[in-house]
Parts: structure tokens; sequence; C-alpha cells
């Protein structure tokens, strides 16, 4: 389940994806005009924060950055840190490019696999819980038992060809469109819906290696 924080962040999460945009191949000098909506993944382990985010961008595309949030650095993950912000709540955060992250990779595999659907997400207030109504659902397209998924210790590497960037972890591949709406071929896929569209878009594809 996904507890949000009432919280402040410094830097704020678009600043963050503001200042490592022009640094992406994938972004093509596009700059942020505002947020889509977003799905996260419960980590097994409660310690990394999985979130995807969906941008508008100001030529009319929708951008897609996995992110993960750490309490500490990632050990060997230097190349894909993003940078630290300071939160209200937790104190202070590592953000990494989630592509670059065995957690992200690991809850990624496991929703394509076994057809799962992204965590709720929540407010705790005064005792009580409050649901937050998302704004996209995502879903895998398997339909398994978990037994198939395969343990994903580290990211073996990250590359970019076009506005697809692919992560190999182990004998798996991750294609995802970074640009939402880039082909990704055929494959077991992680697929979604944004706002009160029934259009489903392939976010992610894996590959068997």
């Amino acid at each position: 389940m996904g507890i949000v924080h009432r919280a402040t962040l410094s830097p704020s999460k678009q600043e963050i994806v503001e200042a490592w945009l022009p640094s992406r191949p994938w972004a093509e000098d596009r700059t942020i005009a505002g947020k889509v909506a977003e799905y996260r993944f419960d980590d097994p382990d409660g310690e990394v924060g999985v979130e995807t985010i969906l941008w508008r961008a100001d030529d009319g595309s929708v951008l897609q950055t996995p992110l993960t949030y750490r309490a500490a650095p990632l050990a060997g993950a230097e190349s894909h840190l993003i940078t630290t912000t300071a939160h209200s709540v937790l104190g202070e955060r590592w953000v990494y490019d989630g592509c670059g992250d065995p957690v992200w990779a690991r809850t990624l595999v496991a929703a394509i696999l076994t057809g799962a659907r992204q965590s709720p997400m929540f407010f705790e207030e005064d005792g009580h819980r409050i649901d937050i109504p998302p704004r996209m659902e995502v879903r895998g397209s398997g339909r398994g038992d978990g037994a198939d998924v395969p343990e994903i210790a580290r990211v073996d590497s990250v590359t970019d060809d076009g506005a697809v960037t692919t992560a190999r972890v182990g004998t798996v591949d991750l294609a995802v469109a970074r640009v939402v709406g880039t082909p990704l071929g055929e494959g077991p896929h992680l697929d979604g819906t944004v706002g009160a569209s029934d259009e489903r878009i392939v976010l992610a594809v894996l590959r068997r290696s």
C-alpha cells in the first residue's frame, strides 16, 4: 500500500526532473509543462519508494520518468543518481533514475508477469485512511502466480535508443517508453490508461535475454 506523507520536498519532484532532463538524450530539448499522472509499486522490503511520473512536455508529448527514493546511497549506482532532496518527514532522500535501480526492476518485472496493478495511494490523518483517487491505472499483462519472477539483485546495464531506455537485469530486458506512445514491440508488458480515457498505452515491455 502506498502511504503518501503530507510533506514538502526541496527541491520538488518537478524541479528535480526539470534539472535532469537536459542530460537525457530522449528529452530532445523538451521542457516540462506540467504533471499528468503517476503510479507506484511497493518495495516488498518497505525500504525504497518506487514511483513513475508522467509529465506533459512543452511540445505536447508525454514523458515517463521512473524514480526511486532511498534513505541512503545505492552502492554502484552513482551514474543513475539524479540528486538528493530534503523530505520534511523522512529526511534526506537519494533520488535515482528508476531504470538503474534493482528495486524498481524487481517491482516492474513482478507486476508484468503476475498481472498486478499499481499500489493504491492514501493519506493517514488522525488515525483514519484517506484514499487518493488514481489519475491513471496500470496493470501487467501476465497472469502468473509469481513463481516465474526472477530474482533481481542488480541492474547490469542501462542503454538509451531514441525514446526507449532498456535496462538489462540478468536474463531479462526491460524496455521503457520514455516518450509515451513510442512502439516497444511485442511481449509481456505493462500498460495503462490515463484519466477518463479507455485507450490502453504500453508503457514497458519485458523481453527474455
